[in-house]
């Protein structure tokens, strides 16, 4: 049976028994999805979308990145979006995201005011459950005032924030980081971002005046000022760029192919590379990087310096832990997260490892299991009539790893770089990856990408990369990938430790350790490990439904309303 639009009709959403009043928490503006807030955002907005489908009443609250000329804090609705009725709390004393806030401890760890006022907006709302996905741009200390207003609040990191300011739980965000040193180490990690709360304010109060597009009139003529005077009066006002070039001649005649004259002529030189004078933008060029042995994460564990208190870092990583002390319940996506918090001081029968689901992993899987091709090997080495395609999705953040994989396939032998092929979608500025790649015509870069694309790009590509260099918690790319029934080339760091069971379903490298990545790209390349097929890597994998998700997270919600005692007051029926 098929619509009248020749689609299958929808299938019905099971409804709540019995529907409840939540309010979800976060600072990314719940709409934007993964434009803003990235994973974590795109999971709190999914999983309140799924809510509403339930029949439960769903309200949302911002923090940290709407502010106005009066400074007064204060809660003002935005929008509804997806049934869900979203807030944001203007003129927060606590910016987000986190680096925003990095100097401002004082302020994270207690803002009574604050608290006081999300404390009566959830009063307001006749909120039933608070569900934090996000607390940054609120202070630690709204977890206890919740729960001593009554109301229950589960907590679900999807990162490292409430024990790590700097969110990631690395070292200047190029380094892991093992010992804070009672928060002396935290002392510089980060660049603070002078005047922000100035040039949201003047911003934003300028749309809200004048509309958008006027006010990003004003901003673009503003932010050209600058640039403008350092070239009329600066010291030297030649064109860095082409000067950079021009200083940097491969050969005299300036050829940007020193095989121009060669035509169709000749052998594959230098093991099939492309010789150009591609020069990547000063200060771009190769990253040191630091390499984590295979057990770091045991180490991490393992290790007994996370609890010292030194200085104000200090009291605030010890606040966090307190904070979610005060928690109903912390549901961590990864087993590896839940147990980093557990070794910095929370209770560990506080936590709870609850699996995400996401509407897109569902796609991608279902996507999966319908090809033609689902109990195929999807490559071998030894009857291979194409190269074997390694994909690498992203952005360009460090703690990505792009740069492990850009320092790892020059590595490669010239015979095996030509059995492979390399497809890079990264979001944000690749240039400088692009120029420094651009000698190898195995590999090539696609730009970014949407939920949508992922879908498609199934038949794209044979084996995931993904080289992280920090702790990474449950990571959307590598679900996609296994949901995608594909093969996962990662790091060993974090949370894929606990869905890759080499050689079942990938393989791990040392993280920061680009010949180490080499050597597997290789063991592939070579045919020394074997690719299983869609339904083997579905098999060997841990992986959630989205309506499994959302259920799972209902069976919560009546578990720690349950436990406070009262319910609320229940929606009419």
């Amino acid at each position: 049976m098929t619509g009248s639009n020749g689609q299958n009709p929808a299938i019905p959403w099971p409804r709540a028994e019995v529907p409840r009043r939540v309010a979800i928490l976060g600072w990314a503006r719940l709409s934007a999805q993964a434009i803003e807030g990235s994973g974590y955002n795109l999971s709190a907005s999914e999983l309140a979308r799924g809510l509403v489908l339930c029949g439960h009443a769903v309200s949302y609250l911002a923090s940290g990145m709407r502010y106005s000329l009066s400074r007064l804090p204060r809660v003002t609705y935005r929008e509804t979006w997806g049934g869900v009725e979203c807030f944001d709390l203007l003129n927060s004393p606590n910016l987000s995201p986190a680096s925003a806030n990095f100097e401002n401890m004082a302020s994270e760890v207690a803002s009574p005011h604050q608290a006081r006022l999300v404390v009566d907006w959830l009063r307001e709302r006749r909120v039933e459950v608070v569900h934090i996905h996000s607390l940054e741009g609120y202070a630690l200390d709204l977890i206890g005032a919740v729960r001593d207003a009554g109301m229950p609040v589960v907590v679900t990191p999807h990162n490292y924030w409430y024990v790590c300011p700097q969110v990631d739980l690395l070292h200047e965000e190029l380094r892991v980081c093992l010992d804070y040193r009672g928060g002396e180490r935290c002392v510089g990690c980060l660049r603070p971002k002078k005047g922000l709360v100035l040039k949201r304010s003047v911003g934003q109060t300028l749309e809200r005046v004048m509309g958008l597009e006027r006010a990003n009139g004003v901003r673009r003529l503003l932010y050209g000022l600058k640039p403008a005077f350092k070239r009329l009066f600066g010291r030297d006002s030649a064109d860095r760029s082409v000067r950079g070039r021009s200083d940097r001649p491969l050969n005299p005649d300036r050829l940007t192919d020193p095989e121009l004259a060669l035509g169709f002529d000749g052998d594959l030189p230098d093991g099939g590379e492309i010789k150009h004078d591609l020069v990547p933008p000063p200060g771009t060029g190769p990253r040191e990087l630091t390499v984590s042995p295979l057990d770091e994460n045991e180490r991490f564990l393992q290790s007994p310096v996370h609890l010292k208190v030194l200085n104000g870092y200090g009291r605030r990583r010890a606040a966090g832990a307190a904070a979610l002390n005060r928690a109903s319940l912390v549901t961590s996506p990864s087993e590896f997260l839940r147990r980093a918090h557990v070794a910095m001081g929370v209770d560990t029968g506080r936590t709870r490892t609850v699996l995400l689901g996401q509407p897109h992993f569902d796609q991608i899987n279902r996507r999966a299991r319908r090809s033609p091709y689902y109990n195929s090997v999807p490559w071998e080495a030894a009857t291979a009539a194409r190269p074997v395609r390694f994909a690498f999705l992203g952005t360009t953040r460090a703690n990505k790893g792009l740069e492990v994989l850009t320092q790892a396939i020059p590595l490669l032998d010239p015979a095996v770089r030509r059995r492979c092929h390399f497809v890079i979608r990264a979001l944000g500025w690749d240039w400088p990856f692009r120029v420094r790649l651009s000698r190898f015509p195995e590999v090539s870069f696609a730009g970014g990408y949407d939920l949508m694309q992922l879908i498609s790009m199934h038949g794209e590509y044979d084996v995931g990369v993904l080289p992280h260099i920090w702790f990474e918690n449950s990571p959307l790319v590598m679900l996609e990938h296994l949901h995608a029934g594909k093969f996962v080339i990662s790091s060993r760091l974090g949370g894929p430790a606990d869905w890759i069971d080499p050689p079942r379903n990938g393989l791990f490298f040392r993280a920061g350790d680009p010949s180490d990545l080499a050597a597997c790209l290789a063991s592939v390349a070579e045919g020394r490990v074997r690719l299983p097929t869609a339904r083997e890597v579905h098999e060997s994998s841990r992986l959630q439904s989205y309506p499994g998700h959302v259920r799972s997270i209902q069976v919560i919600y009546e578990e720690v309303i349950r436990e406070v005692g009262t319910g609320g007051a229940v929606l009419d029926q």
